[in-house]
């Protein structure tokens, strides 16, 4: 059985992969494409061109294993193969990715919306600097919520 703890990352190979690869050349994929330690205990996940079909790389401590699966209708969620950075998963989003959900907006912006923004650093700065007052306002909201009493700054 494959149990995954809220540390194990699903990384996302971008590029299609031909699913009649097998445990060696889905290694070194994992290896040389995703530039990630196939021993790590964390899944590598490789989709189709068509994206009808995955194929996922997992290290249980005892050796390699191989999930597969193949959408009977429908297409698996389109990962964006322009994303800058690697692409990651969380277990939660793996599950839904597994079950066919559409996981688009989590990797590719709407049309004519600005880039997605990935860091809070990135949010803060977007921000104008006549919102650092509402900021800070709904800062404290949250502190008497979570305290209950008003904190002195």
């Amino acid at each position: 059985m494959i149990s995954f703890n809220r540390r194990t990352k699903v990384f996302v190979c971008k590029e299609p992969t031909d699913m009649r690869a097998s445990y060696d050349t889905l290694f070194a994929k994992a290896k040389g494409v995703l530039n990630q330690d196939p021993f790590s205990g964390h899944l590598f996940l490789f989709i189709n061109s068509r994206r009808t079909s995955i194929k996922c790389l997992f290290y249980d401590s005892t050796g390699l294993v191989i999930l597969a699966k193949r959408m009977e209708r429908g297409q698996f969620s389109r990962i964006n193969p322009m994303y800058a950075g690697e692409i990651t998963l969380t277990s939660a989003e793996f599950a839904l990715f597994f079950e066919g959900a559409n996981l688009e907006a989590r990797f590719i912006a709407p049309r004519g919306s600005p880039p997605m923004v990935e860091s809070p650093a990135e949010i803060k700065k977007s921000f104008p600097a006549a919102n650092r007052e509402l900021q800070i306002t709904a800062v404290y909201f949250i502190l008497i919520v979570i305290h209950g009493t008003v904190l002195e700054p």
